[in-house]
Formats: C-alpha cells, sequence, structure tokens
C-alpha cells in the first residue's frame, strides 16, 4: 500500500523539510559549523527539500537528480529561492566532466539522504565525493542498514500486505521476486526493488569503505526508529540503545536509520 508522500509531492516536500530542520541539520551542524558561505550539495535532492533549511541559515545550495520530473518539480517549489541565486537543481551526473569541472573542491558539505543504498559502486563512489569538497569538508550520510525489517524499501509497495511484511527482502533474490510477483507488484515496483537489493548496504560495509576512502567518521547516530518513520507510521523518533550500537551484524537488523559525517 503506498503511503501518500509516495503520490504527493507536496507532502513528500513537507515531509523532506521539517525533516531536515528537526534532524539533518541538527546532526550536521555538531561537527560543522553551516551558514553564509558555506556551499552545500545534495545528491539525490528530489524535490529539494533538504536543502531549504540550509539556504535559510544562508548556505548556497546545489541539489542534483537523476530523475528529470523531480527536478522540474523542485525548481517550481523553490522558484524564488532559483531566481535569487540561492538555490540550483540539475538534472546531472556527478561524474560528469562538466560537473566536475565546475564544482570540483567547491562544496564544504555534501548531503546523501536516504541515497547511498541505491548507488552502484559505492567502493567507487564514496572516494570520488573528495574530488567535490573543500579542504575541511564533510560528508553527511543517512541511510537504513539492509538487514532492518524494511531495508529492501519494501514499503513502495502497492499491496498492502507486501508493504508491511518485514525481513522478507533479505531472501535469495529469486524467493524475493517471486513474492513480489505473487503480491501482484508492478514490473516498475520489483525493478526498483531488485535494483536496491542489488546496491545494498549494511552498517559494517559503509564504515569498511570509508576507512578504505581513507575518510573518519567524524559523528555517528543510530536510530532504533526512524525520523521519517513519523510521517510513515505516525511513531516517534527513538535512538538505538547504546549496547546494541556496539554489536556487529546484530545492529543491522534492529536499527532502522544511521547518520553519519564523515571527513578527512
Amino acid at each position: 500500500m503506498a503511503l501518500k508522500q509516495h503520490l504527493d509531492y507536496k507532502v513528500r516536500f513537507d515531509q523532506q523539510v521539517e525533516n531536515s530542520s528537526s534532524y539533518v541539520l541538527p546532526f550536521i551542524e555538531q561537527t560543522k559549523t553551516i551558514g553564509a558561505g558555506t556551499n552545500v550539495l545534495e545528491i539525490g535532492t528530489a524535490e529539494g527539500g533538504v536543502l531549504l533549511p540550509f539556504k535559510e541559515k544562508g548556505c548556497y545550495c546545489v541539489g542534483v537528480d537523476l530523475n528529470p520530473e523531480r527536478i522540474v518539480l523542485a525548481n517550481d517549489l523553490l522558484k524564488k529561492e532559483v531566481a535569487e541565486g540561492k538555490m540550483k537543481f540539475l538534472y546531472q551526473n556527478v561524474y560528469d566532466e562538466a560537473f566536475l569541472k565546475q564544482y570540483g573542491n567547491f562544496f564544504d558539505l555534501i548531503i546523501l539522504k536516504d541515497v547511498i543504498e541505491h548507488v552502484p559502486e559505492q567502493e567507487k563512489f564514496i572516494p570520488y565525493l573528495k574530488k567535490l569538497l573543500r579542504p575541511g569538508g564533510q560528508i553527511f550520510f543517512g541511510f537504513p542498514p539492509w538487514y532492518m525489517p524494511f531495508g529492501g524499501h519494501q514499503q513502495v509497495c502497492r499491496r498492502k500486505w507486501a508493504s508491511v511484511l518485514p525481513y522478507y527482502h533479505i531472501l535469495p533474490r529469486f524467493l524475493y521476486k517471486g513474492i513480489l510477483k505473487a503480491a501482484g507488484e508492478d514490473k516498475e515496483v520489483i525493478a526498483e526493488l531488485m535494483e536496491i537489493k542489488d546496491t545494498q548496504i549494511t552498517i559494517e560495509r559503509f564504515e569498511r569503505i570509508v576507512k578504505k576512502s581513507n575518510l573518519r567518521v567524524l559523528n555517528k547516530l543510530d536510530y532504533l526508529i526512524n525520523p521519517i518513520y513519523k510521517y510513515k507510521f505516525g511513531l516517534q523518533p527513538r535512538k538505538q540503545l547504546a549496547p546494541i550500537t556496539k554489536i556487529p551484524y546484530f545492529r543491522d537488523f534492529v536499527t532502522t536509520c544511521v547518520y553519519y559525517s564523515v571527513g578527512e
């Protein structure tokens, strides 16, 4: 059963703004001063709502996305800020030579909110981001660990039981796909979920990639209840119990979201 925000872009935008203002920005500010003169890039910006609280703090914001329709929406929803030259939204791949030429070593902060789990070849992608950072720059990652109850993003399913059934995304690929087909899910939904299964990321694997990329974890926050579940399920955010955050692998199954600030 698709949630309201999956069907209504204005609802998604408003939730992005509130979530960013209440949770993402305060977390980043624990390790990075945000204000006038701060250049911010969001990769996978969607409707651009995550960036609005940063713009309101005086930042110059650039959002990129590989979905042209969502870039059109971002430019419309934030047309005043775009016209003022405070924000820019681009349908562009950050790997493009033109993008690197324009924005190499330009950003003080890069944001990937619920994005890294969709990106292929994360071992190549994460170190590449350093080319876009100024000295002293940081990268924010927020993502659901793969093994958590809905780490496969199955909540986007149109059939209610398929959208609320936990953990079945970790089954072998043929079984998972078979269940989705049996549920009557659209080919597009199944393709999206299979893509996420291919690009899955766990806490342990993420931290290994960060270390191998010669980056450091500057700050981390584990959530038992993801802040966005306030909008999806009416649940209040709750931090993970400290002892559980220290148990490798087990924590992936019971932690619905992790936030990281990463830098050199």
